[in-house]
């Protein structure tokens, strides 16, 4: 589990100083209006909305921005995009799952299989490695909202499973159906939390020597720029060196 939080930490920082803003703005934007219009247009009544919002303020983007991409879900000129899973293998046999959102199902297809050639891996039909992860809710802190002792005692009480501190933040884990609950709970206790939202998390993670995790790196850095993905999982694990290495990039 630690091995996932460090990893996720780092791919976190190595997105916000390799990423195009204005794409990065872009993906946030689309996945607030997809929300807003599959739901309710307030965020208090639609907690994926909610979430959206929260990875949006994250990342710093602004509020005109945020609200525009929540109006323009009301919009008769609103794009109409289509939310697909892809999964495949990745180097050192690994095992990935992509979610996209695309008003062009042919065009994200090619270029997710793309990545997956050339990265030596190969696209596999959904559900071929899906279970192996676990469908959870994820509600993240920072480290300075307090102990790990204080997170986690306050993590049990609201119905948490798990709880992964780091230097740098608090990851607690639930079950899916509990998300909502369980990130109001807390937020009464540390405030707004820094995401909160529904991931992959791998059930055991893949320990891959240093040359198959660069690859695994540069297969997800290439999907990760893919203006149709918005997230991607690994279970890849990867060594201390290699993790030390990244932190110091």
């Amino acid at each position: 589990m630690a091995g996932h939080s460090q990893f996720k930490n780092i791919m976190h920082r190595k997105g916000k100083q390799d990423a195009v803003r204005s794409k990065l703005f872009a993906k946030l934007g689309r996945e607030i209006t997809v929300s807003a219009k599959l739901g309710m247009p307030d965020p208090n009544l639609n907690p994926r909305l909610r979430a959206a919002i929260l990875a949006a303020r994250a990342e710093n983007m602004p509020k005109d921005n945020i609200e525009r991409a929540i109006k323009k879900a009301a919009g008769n000129d609103s794009e109409n995009y289509e939310e697909i899973r892809y999964e495949g293998y990745g180097p050192g046999g690994t095992a990935v799952i992509v979610e996209a959102m695309t008003d062009n199902r042919n065009r994200t297809a090619g270029e997710v299989r793309s990545a997956f050639t050339k990265a030596g891996g190969n696209l596999a039909e959904t559900g071929a490695v899906s279970f192996m992860f676990d469908r959870v809710g994820l509600v993240e802190f920072a480290a300075a909202v307090g102990s790990a002792d204080t997170v986690l005692e306050a993590a049990i009480e609201a119905g948490a499973d798990d709880v992964v501190s780091t230097d740098e933040t608090h990851e607690i884990y639930c079950e899916q159906g509990e998300l909502a609950a369980v990130s109001k709970a807390l937020e009464a206790t540390f405030g707004e939390p820094r995401a909160s939202k529904l991931i992959w998390k791998a059930q055991t993670d893949v320990a891959v020597d240093d040359e198959a995790a660069e690859k695994v790196l540069r297969l997800i850095d290439v999907l990760e720029d893919s203006d149709d993905v918005q997230n991607v999982y690994s279970n890849a694990q990867f060594s201390d060196t290699l993790l030390a290495k990244l932190s110091e990039q």
